[in-house]
Formats: C-alpha cells, structure tokens, sequence
C-alpha cells in the first residue's frame, strides 16, 4: 500500500558519491572557468569567478548532468576495458562503441548477455560523451563519416517506433484516487496526481513547485491560488511558462481543492509544496520529494487500482510512468488542439500529437477536399 511506499527526498547533485567518472564532469565545468593569465586575482574578480562558475552549473538542469555524467562513465569504463584512452576524442573509437552498444560483442555475466540499447538510447549516449568532452576543452565531431554512418546504419537496422506509456484517463484516476487513505501522506498523493493529471505537467515539475516565488534556490516554479484555479508558473526546457488549472466539477476530483486541502492541514505556507511526511504520519517535513515518488505512486496506485488486469503485474507496471499523467490530459480533453499544446509546453503540434493515446485520426478528411 501507499503507506509503506519509501519517500524519498530529493537529493542535492552534491550528495551523489564523487568519483573519478561520476564527477569529473561536474568539477572541470568549474575548474575550466578562471581569470585570465595575465590578470591578477582581486576580491572582486574571485566572486565574479564563483559567480561564473554558478551559472555554468545552471546551464543544463541536474537530471540532466547527471544522466551525461554516466553516459561518460559508461565511456570511460568501456575505453579502459579495450585499453584505449578516452582522450583526445577519436570518432573511429566512438564508432565502435556505439557498434557494440547496438550489438553489444561480450557477456554482462556467465547467465545473460548483455541487451542492447535502444536507438534513442544510443543518441542520447552521444549527447552525453559530446557534452563530456566539451567539459574536458575538448570537442567531439558528431558529423565525422566514422560516427554517421555507423549511426545511419544503426537506425535503418533497428529503429522502431518508441514505446509510448499508457495513458492515465479520468475514470482510471478517480480509480486510483479511490486507493488512498484519508491521511495526510493520502491529502498529498491526492494533490500530486491531480495536479499532475490537470496540468500536464512533468513528475520534475511536480516536485520542484515552491509555495512561493524565490521560496527556494532550487524551485522550478510556483503556485497562486486564485478563485478561479491556480496558476503556476514553471520553468521548463525551453523557458518560463504559466499553467492554469481551473477548477473542477466536484471536490472529489478537483485539483485546486486536493492541493489546498494539503497545503492547509500540511502547514505549508512556504518552501517546497510536495514534501515527505514524518514516519507517524502526522507532520510534513521541510524536505522535498524527489520525483522518483511520483514514478512509484502511480505504479502503486494503478496496481492498487487493479487497471488492465488482463496483464501481468510486471507488464502493467511497464505501461505506466509519470508521463501516463501527461499522457492521459493530452487523449482526454476533448478541446482544441492549441490548449493542449500550450498546457503541455510543447513547441509542435505534432509533440503533442505523440501524447493523444486516443483521438478522431481521420477527421479532416484531405482525401475528400481534394476532390476523390
């Protein structure tokens, strides 16, 4: 049940365990940003240094510099293994290894191979080892013919249509809402999920609301609550936006009530919104969720919940993450596209397409208008 899910708090980037592959990454950004040879360091110049090296940290988002910085380890773990260096770059290197990642050539044990990764996986890894270089005053040549065409040749093999997470609807919700306690750890979930469902928003969104503006350094937006809904202002990929959720038909179901109801009987009237509770159940800490929380509340609720019970748990499981929330506004407001695009944040039409699990596909008829 719900009540024995593990919170967990969010964690600083400066908590995760330094390593020489882990961390590298993260300490040559700061090293590479200092004064000029020829300048004499000053009081002033020093905290410019800081202030500079601040930003740099900023210039990708945590889960981000963390997902690259075991993209390099993997790198670099997979270089030292073959005796080869991973500097200077050389893209006849990393054409082998984006090769072997596709068709992977040894055992991870005695009992199992080791799977190959997906296309998109494989794209991602090369963000990563680009954006390690980059770290490291080196750079990476993406367009060079031994990286593209092993690429080219990978996609035409083993690209497939990505595997898309199930869509949360609005009788699937009500269903899992039905599972929670009427506790205060029940109040929060109850918040989370409709005003993840509501807004489509992120499971990092979620998490990183603050009660209110400049709360926390580390906030990704916050809340006010107005008569009519609440608006909260997030800082997304491509920059700030504003989410209205209105309110909705019946207290049981409306976000805007679920997330006052928690911020009242929670006390919070500042700092981060969605926090862990204290393990009696009877206060809200000061620390904010990590959004892995959301990622096991919808799991657990849906199991809970008992939805597509034609499948087995570990294929249900599958099917849901904290994009099924998204997922779900997306294919069930039945409202112009253009809303929904812009509640989402995407910049296209067709990314938000990619959301609709359920929709009239032939309802512009093109074969007609022109005439057949």
């Amino acid at each position: 049940m719900i009540e024995n899910m593990t919170e967990t708090p969010e964690k600083s980037p400066l908590d995760a365990p330094k390593g020489p592959d882990t961390d590298a990454g993260r300490q040559s950004t700061s090293d590479a940003i200092a004064l000029p040879s020829h300048l004499a360091g000053s009081g002033p110049l020093d905290r410019l240094v800081e202030t500079a090296r601040d930003y740099a940290r900023a210039s990708v988002s945590d889960n981000t510099r963390r997902a690259y910085a075991k993209d390099w380890a993997a790198f670099a773990r997979w270089c030292r293994m073959r005796g080869a260096d991973t500097l200077p770059p050389s893209p006849q290197m990393i054409g082998l290894y984006i090769a072997d990642l596709a068709a992977p050539q040894g055992k991870a044990s005695s009992q199992s191979a080791i799977q190959p990764l997906s296309v998109s996986s494989i794209e991602r890894r090369l963000s990563g080892l680009a954006w390690g270089y980059a770290q490291r005053g080196a750079r990476l040549d993406r367009a060079d013919r031994h990286i593209v065409t092993v690429l080219a040749g990978i996609r035409r093999k083993h690209a497939r249509p990505p595997a898309q997470k199930e869509a949360i609807l609005p009788e699937d919700i009500r269903a899992m809402l039905a599972t929670l306690p009427h506790d205060l750890r029940g109040l929060r979930d109850r918040a989370i999920l409709l005003i993840g469902f509501a807004g489509g928003l992120r499971r990092s969104e979620i998490v990183r609301l603050d009660h209110g503006k400049d709360d926390t350094p580390d906030a990704g937006g916050w809340v006010q609550v107005m008569d009519e809904g609440a608006l909260l202002t997030l800082r997304g990929k491509t920059g700030w936006r504003e989410v209205e959720i209105a309110r909705g038909s019946s207290e049981q179901t409306c976000p805007v009530h679920a997330l006052t109801q928690w911020l009242h009987y929670a006390r919070i009237d500042f700092g981060p919104i969605f926090v862990a509770v204290s393990r009696n159940g009877l206060k809200a800490t000061q620390n904010r969720l990590s959004d892995k929380h959301i990622a096991r509340l919808i799991k657990q609720t849906v199991e809970d919940a008992g939805l597509r019970p034609e499948l087995s748990k570990a294929e249900r499981l599958r099917l849901y993450s904290g994009h099924s929330l998204r997922a779900g506004l997306a294919s069930s407001a039945e409202i112009d596209e253009r809303h929904v695009q812009k509640q989402l944040g995407h910049a296209s039409a067709e990314m938000t397409r990619r959301y609709q699990r359920r929709r009239d596909r032939f309802r512009v008829n093109l074969t007609r208008a022109a005439g057949l």
